[in-house]
């Protein structure tokens, strides 16, 4: 019905820079918020930075200042531009959207399948 593909992920020297792109598609009505999340080996799943269809942002404190999430509503795409990377940014990063489907009430959340991003000292 609806998939989130993500792209961009990569190799990169700490104080590097990678730009995470994810493209929505499918039956879709409406997306309302989406967001990157993260997950590195033996820890839990954690948010990233977040935007409302209005362009309203939250980041994590570890990534304030560094990333900046924006989206493209006209194309159903969500990016998060990542400077000065750090070691300790090493995951694979999530994409996320919640996803009003076509002649539907209600919202679903999606994820999409990852994206290695890993950062080497």
């Amino acid at each position: 019905q609806v998939q989130l593909v993500e792209s961009g992920g990569g190799l990169v020297q700490a104080g590097g820079s990678l730009r995470l792109s994810c493209a929505a598609s499918g039956s879709i009505g409406s997306i309302s918020a989406m967001g990157w999340y993260r997950q590195a080996p033996g820890k839990q799943r954690e948010l990233v930075a977040s935007i409302s269809t209005g362009g309203s942002t939250n980041y994590a404190d570890s990534v304030k200042g560094r990333f900046t999430i924006s989206r493209d509503n006209a194309k159903n795409m969500v990016y998060l531009q990542m400077n000065s990377l750090k070691p300790e940014d090493t995951a694979v990063y999530y994409c996320n959207a919640g996803v009003r489907l076509l002649y539907s009430i209600g919202s679903t959340e999606y994820w999409g399948q990852g994206t290695q991003v890993t950062v080497s000292s």
